[in-house]
């Protein structure tokens, strides 16, 4: 058998075993370590481990993972998403469908401090969801809009996602995390502007609030100072180069430990809970990264990325064909797979295809244009029907919202998401502008 044949029947085994509900991680390293097996004999691969997890493991750029992972235990610690919805609920609740719109502000300024879309998405969820209920919102836009906000938490910097993508592919991490900044914003505006048409067509499913005085706008404000003082403390260092992207998220886990302690009333229980939380997750990404470390070194052995990029190059298909197949393979992956799993499955395959193909930009910025396309892309899956993990996840703690409400719910928000997606490929200087800048 041919390089591409075996590719083929690991993969297939790989689906296997996550239909089987494998973890992901655990699946990918066997199905890779079956193929190495296959094509090099067991020996080999058994000098590869030897060293394979410490050098995974003692990558410096890691590093940054569970200090933002701690980054967004600490600030759910400290109340900041109450903070945050609180001020966007005063702010935009008094007009039709505010609430929801303050949820969607909420989720934007939670993910800029948090980094991951479910704890976004579960956070905001506890400090919306009796809020909407209280002004009668529908189940439909309640769900909807929160499921929606949570996929900020992997788009607007800092993003777990985006600094694996970086790795992946030796990119920029900080160029990444300027190029995601608009985009990011995009995405907050479009789904209000999406709630803003929903509640035109249905003005039952979203009425207005009580307008709020002027001084209980600025008083609003002050509650989230801390919030925009951490943002812009850890962003701006790293943009202008202050520090480093592991330096600042060591920051801003000191910083919202602090506000933690101070202003959550966190004590060592809590901040233990933190911890064990961290730990937890950092765990399960860096198994996963793992077992896609052992994937992709099969994957290499095959020739298959390199293959398959001389295939469709010399094809004469279109790159922006290629680039929609890839889309709907992420659509279609985003159904029963998480953002990270599917980074790290795809990645190594679709960018050695991309970057042989002209789309007009040098290496660097195609490499960032393209990982803007794949996060917000890899973000519609997670609540794209039937099987969208945030939608899930939101509808679990709306326990009297039947599931297909909240998937209607999510309607709307896509059709926001498909003009976004156009946009940013037939603009790709809305991604590239503030890297641009930075050089």
């Amino acid at each position: 058998m041919n390089g591409f044949e075996i590719g083929g029947l690991i993969f297939a085994f790989l689906l296997t075993l996550l239909a089987i509900r494998v973890p992901i991680g655990v699946a990918m390293l066997t199905a890779g370590a079956t193929g190495y097996i296959y094509l090099n004999g067991l020996e080999p691969l058994l000098n590869y481990l030897k060293t394979a997890a410490y050098w995974r493991f003692t990558t410096y750029d890691l590093s940054v993972i569970p200090l933002f992972l701690l980054m967004g235990q600490f600030a759910s610690k400290a109340g900041m998403s109450k903070a945050l919805f609180k001020a966007a609920s005063v702010w935009l609740g008094h007009f039709r469908g505010g609430v929801a719109m303050a949820a969607v502000g909420g989720c934007a300024g939670f993910g800029a401090i948090c980094g991951s879309s479910l704890a976004t998405g579960a956070t905001m969820g506890q400090v919306a969801l009796p809020e909407l209920r209280r002004y009668k919102y529908s189940g439909a836009l309640s769900t909807g809009a929160l499921a929606a906000g949570g996929t900020l938490g992997i788009l607007i910097p800092p993003s777990v996602v985006l600094v694996i993508y970086a790795i992946l592919t030796e990119g920029n991490m900080v160029a990444m995390f300027a190029a995601a900044f608009i985009p990011g914003i995009l995405a907050a505006l479009g789904y209000m502007a999406a709630i803003a048409v929903y509640v035109r067509l249905k003005p039952d499913a979203g009425p207005a609030g009580p307008k709020s005085n002027f001084s209980e706008r600025i008083a609003a404000l002050k509650d989230i100072w801390s919030v925009v003082t951490i943002f812009s403390i850890v962003l701006g260092g790293i943009y202008i180069g202050v520090f480093t992207p592991t330096e600042g998220a060591a920051v801003g886990a000191f910083s919202t430990a602090i506000l933690a302690f101070t202003h959550g009333k966190m004590r060592i229980k809590g901040f233990l809970d933190c911890i064990y939380g961290t730990a937890s997750a950092t765990a399960m990404i860096f198994l996963i990264l793992f077992g896609a470390d052992i994937f992709n070194v099969f994957l290499a052995l095959t020739q298959i990325p390199t293959e398959l990029a001389d295939i469709i190059s010399s094809s004469g298909m279109s790159p922006y064909l290629v680039l929609v197949v890839f889309i709907i393979i992420y659509l279609i992956m985003g159904c029963f797979m998480d953002t990270i799993s599917m980074i790290l499955l795809t990645i190594p395959v679709f960018w050695p295809v991309i970057s042989e193909l002209d789309f007009g930009m040098e290496g660097e910025e195609l490499k960032i244009w393209f990982g803007i396309i794949a996060l917000v892309v890899v973000e519609v899956g997670l609540i794209t029907p039937p099987v969208g993990m945030n939608v899930f996840l939101i509808n679990s703690m709306a326990k009297d919202v039947p599931l297909t409400e909240s998937f209607k719910g999510v309607v709307p928000f896509l059709a926001s998401d498909v003009v976004r997606v156009a946009i940013l490929i037939l603009f790709p200087s809305i991604s590239l502008f503030l890297p641009r800048m930075l050089n």
